[in-house]
């Protein structure tokens, strides 16, 4: 199935000269969106304990993955969403700046944790959730992402770490 003419191209948003890739249109589509889960789920082999997904659509794609590998999810949401103690960082999106937090008990020492999102752009989340989840003491099994914007190269910031995706524009 050819998951790419699933996605909605949004030409000028959120700003000009973004073209923002719209999972809405695939995420509808019960087919499409099983056989993206099966992908994902079939990019790892690896022993995983917790699934960490970015909000929010890290959340739609992490949490039925972690269903179908029988693991935890954890959720990292932006900032002033989490009710207990929490860690945070700040990162660069394409187009300005944000904050995430976790909470500080969401991953125990040494637990395999496989970082999960919708889209890979500049990488700047990532690396800030990979930082918190290290701080926590999980270690990192890979960053798996439904989407992958090449040209942004947000793999170089995540040299280092297994990161798999499976749409590339």
């Amino acid at each position: 199935m050819d998951l790419v003419n699933k996605i909605r191209d949004i030409y000028d948003y959120p700003v000009d000269g973004i073209i923002f890739r719209d999972i809405t249109t695939l995420l509808k589509d019960s087919d499409s969106f099983k056989e993206a889960i099966d992908q994902m789920v079939a990019l790892r082999d690896d022993e995983i304990d917790i699934i960490v997904g970015i909000e929010a659509r890290g959340f739609i794609i992490g949490a039925p993955i972690a269903y179908a590998l029988g693991c935890g999810f954890v959720p990292i949401r932006k900032k002033g969403k989490l009710p207990y103690e929490k860690i945070s960082a700040d990162y660069s999106l394409e187009y300005g700046t944000d904050s995430i937090e976790m909470h500080t008990d969401a991953i125990t020492k040494g637990q395999k944790v496989l970082i999960v999102d919708d889209l890979l752009a500049t990488g700047g989340t990532s690396q800030r959730a990979i930082e918190m989840v290290e701080k926590l003491g999980g270690e990192i099994v890979g960053l798996d992402f439904l989407i992958e914007l090449k040209d942004l190269k947000g793999r170089e910031k995540l040299k280092g770490y297994d990161v798999r995706s499976i749409i590339k524009y």
